[in-house]
Formats: C-alpha cells, sequence, structure tokens
C-alpha cells in the first residue's frame, strides 16, 4: 500500500510531537533545510522518536560529517548526497548511506547488492579524489559564506539573510550546540521579483545553476528550480517565493565573490 508519511516542521519540537502517530516507524529531516536554513535539535527530536519506537534518518548533505555527526547526536540513519560537499568538483552522481546499527546496516547492504544500487570503481575513486580536500574545502566554504552573510546584511536590496551562522538566525545556539561549524550554504530574499532576476542575470563570476556544494560558487532560483513542484500557496507559506535566492558559496577568493554580487546588485 505504499508509505504514508506526514510533513512538518521539525524545528519545531511540539509540531513535531504532535504529528507522531501510532504506525509511525521513522522521522526524516535535513538540518539545515533546503532551502529555508531552518535548524532542527538532533539530539532532542532523537529521544522523542527513539520513545516511540521510531527511527531517525538525518539527510547530512548540507553540513557534511566535517561540521556535523548526527550519528553522534542520537540518530539511527545518516544519508548523503555525495555529488555535493563530499565529492565537491560537480562531476560525480552519487550518495551515501551510513548506519550504527550492525543488523540494519546488514538489512541495507542486502538491498543495495541485490538492486544494484553502487558506485562505479571511476566514480568511486572521485568520491576519494574529494574526500582527501574536504577538510580544507569546508573550511573556505564556510569562511566565505560568513563574509558573504555579513555583506548581504548591508545591501539595500535584501531584505533577509537565512544563514546559521548569524547570531540573529533563531536557529544559531542549536546549531552551535552540534556542530562544529555552520557550512556553505545561505539564502537571501531580495525587496522584489525584478531584483532577483536582475541578480541572477548579472552575476559573472557566481554562476546560475541548481546544485550545490563544488568548489565553484552556485546561485539557484528554488521556486522555479528545487522546488517547481509545490502548489504557489504552499511555497509561499513555506517562504519559497519569488524573491528568495539560495546561495551555495565556493571557494573562490571572498573578495572577488563579494565584488561580483555587488556588480550584480547595482547594474
Amino acid at each position: 500500500n505504499g508509505v504514508e508519511f506526514t510533513y512538518v516542521g521539525t524545528s519545531d519540537l511540539d509540531a513535531v510531537q504532535a504529528a507522531f502517530k501510532p504506525n509511525t516507524k521513522a522521522v526524516y529531516i535535513e538540518t539545515p533545510t533546503n532551502p529555508m536554513m531552518e535548524i532542527t535539535d538532533v539530539r532532542a527530536l532523537s529521544k522523542m522518536a527513539h520513545d516511540r519506537n521510531a527511527l531517525v534518518i538525518v539527510d547530512n548533505t548540507f553540513l557534511s560529517p566535517y561540521f556535523q555527526k548526527p550519528l553522534h547526536l542520537g540518530a539511527d540513519i545518516v544519508v548523503h548526497s555525495g555529488t555535493k560537499f563530499i565529492g565537491g568538483h560537480h562531476d560525480v552522481i552519487s550518495g551515501f548511506t551510513i548506519v550504527k546499527d550492525d543488523e540494519l546496516a546488514a538489512q541495507l547492504r542486502l538491498i543495495y547488492k541485490t538492486v544494484g544500487a553502487c558506485l562505479s570503481a571511476f566514480d568511486s575513486w572521485l568520491v576519494i579524489r574529494g574526500i582527501k580536500t574536504l577538510a580544507l574545502r569546508m573550511e573556505q566554504h564556510q569562511k566565505n559564506a560568513i563574509a558573504l552573510a555579513e555583506w548581504l546584511k548591508q545591501e539595500p536590496k535584501v531584505t533577509k539573510v537565512l544563514f546559521p551562522g548569524l547570531p540573529e538566525h533563531p536557529g544559531y545556539e542549536v546549531n552551535k550546540s552540534q556542530t562544529t561549524g555552520f557550512g556553505g550554504m545561505l539564502s537571501f530574499e531580495v525587496d522584489s521579483e525584478e531584483t532577483a532576476k536582475q541578480v541572477l542575470e548579472g552575476i559573472q563570476l557566481i554562476q546560475f545553476a541548481e546544485s550545490l556544494g563544488g568548489t565553484e560558487s552556485l546561485l539557484t532560483y528554488p521556486v522555479t528550480q528545487t522546488h517547481p513542484d509545490l502548489k504557489p500557496e504552499d511555497a509561499e507559506r513555506k517562504g519559497i517565493t519569488r524573491r528568495l535566492l539560495r546561495l551555495s558559496v565556493g571557494i573562490e577568493d571572498t573578495d572577488d565573490l563579494i565584488a561580483d554580487l555587488a556588480q550584480a546588485f547595482n547594474k
């Protein structure tokens, strides 16, 4: 009969508690969320789920294992898009599932062996190459993201900056308590749809593209790229408006990135 599921904003633990049903088997979360950068308290949610005999699955793509280790926070399963920060170069398609229970690991291993859901030798080599520089890259991603978030705050055409590394972010303290960093992803809202289009058309160093987590900075328009399937009213309610832009901050020179955004805003 398929899988029954309920959508809930997991940064609101009261809402999560209210959403549990007698047949709930797992809670699937991402923190920070894409693209609104909301933070979930993994420790508190894991305790809540385990008290109800439910597993906790965390998509850890945005922070990578370098900045966040959900298994250490109580999660049962962690998934990553290896295409993103782990691979790090926009040249491999991969994904990973990590578990801490041996029995569960054996079940998953049987599935991927029998259906063939495993990487080729060359793709595996590309991922290993990426992992060798993961620490260096994540530090530079974060350094640039902090600088750009601070710059965007003072840009008159920007009305909101969503980045968990800003002390005013509502999830700042929770994020600090469960990670060693804030990562290289941020979103920001501008004053009009026209400004959003102006910036997307005006960037030169930063590329207008949908992926994330690579060495190059990518600017994305979530309402038509990552979340086009949402009904307009649902997208608006979630904050995914025609004024929202998501930025995957690369490892380029910080001043070059700021200069590129500045000229795009002022064309």
